[in-house]
């Protein structure tokens, strides 16, 4: 088995140790929540029917780890801890440069998303807020953890980021041998904006009519945490990513149980 074959899977297993955990989410109490009159049909919530609700996401976890090992080296980005792991090289060395920065771009990471709350919150409807609390409260810890700090980063940051920073490079900059911040700039801000897009599914799942302050609350948020995010990426490394991610659902968490955030 090559290297290559051994990043995949290890990224792909690490991701998978994410999404296995959604099966911890008690579907049933969700189903509860959405509204009648948003005309969707509620299905019967069975344990064979999780398993299926599983599929996509693996599949779309698979994509995207194999996006980001077969381009991610060309344009220069890495997952140092999943690579040396790969190379059987040490871990501690490649992990403790991304430690720092993942831990104080969660706290970063954190506090645009109270900030963003702070500001939309007076003009959110009282149900507005009672639903998404009521959400936030229905999904398990580990749940956020895992599938937040590591699926989303696999598919938004390793996947989709790499790959628009590779097609920003190779259709606008052939002539330079590699990318330039410009393309890095583009990929953090069109994976960060498509992450704060991918949220708007379940507000509108959640809710009979999604208001435009709801949305642009979702979208800007989510977005403002994707470029945290892809920042460090870009700069530390995947797992300098994955570790701010899970320190801001560790924040908001808090801050939920404080009373300070849904």
């Amino acid at each position: 088995m090559n290297v290559k074959t051994r990043l995949f899977l290890i990224l792909f297993v690490t991701g998978l140790a994410g999404i296995i955990s959604f099966l911890l989410v008690d579907l049933s109490r969700i189903v509860a929540l959405v509204p009648v009159s948003a005309g969707v049909e509620v299905p019967t919530i069975t344990p064979a029917l999780k398993i299926l609700s599983l599929i996509q996401p693996t599949v779309l976890l698979g994509v995207a780890t194999l996006i980001g090992v077969a381009l991610a080296p060309r344009v220069g980005l890495s997952a140092p801890l999943a690579e040396s792991l790969a190379a059987g090289g040490p871990v501690m060395r490649v992990l403790k440069p991304q430690l720092v920065p993942g831990i104080l771009g969660g706290f970063v990471g954190a506090a645009l998303v109270l900030v963003s709350a702070a500001v939309f919150k007076p003009y959110l409807t009282a149900e507005t807020i009672e639903r998404v609390s009521q959400f936030a409260k229905l999904l398990p810890i580990p749940t956020r953890l895992l599938y937040g700090g590591l699926v989303e980063e696999l598919l938004l940051r390793w996947g989709l980021m790499t790959l628009l920073v590779w097609a920003a490079w190779r259709l606008l900059q052939r002539r330079h041998s590699k990318p330039t911040p410009i393309c890095f700039v583009y990929g953090i801000l069109l994976s960060a904006f498509v992450f704060g897009l991918g949220h708007l599914p379940v507000a509108f799942i959640l809710l009979s009519e999604p208001t435009t302050a709801m949305v642009l609350f979702v979208i800007l948020a989510n977005s403002a945490f994707g470029i945290v995010a892809g920042y460090l990426y870009w700069k530390f490394g995947l797992e300098s990513a994955m570790i701010a991610h899970v320190l801001c659902h560790i924040v908001l968490a808090t801050a939920s149980a404080a009373g300070a955030y849904f």
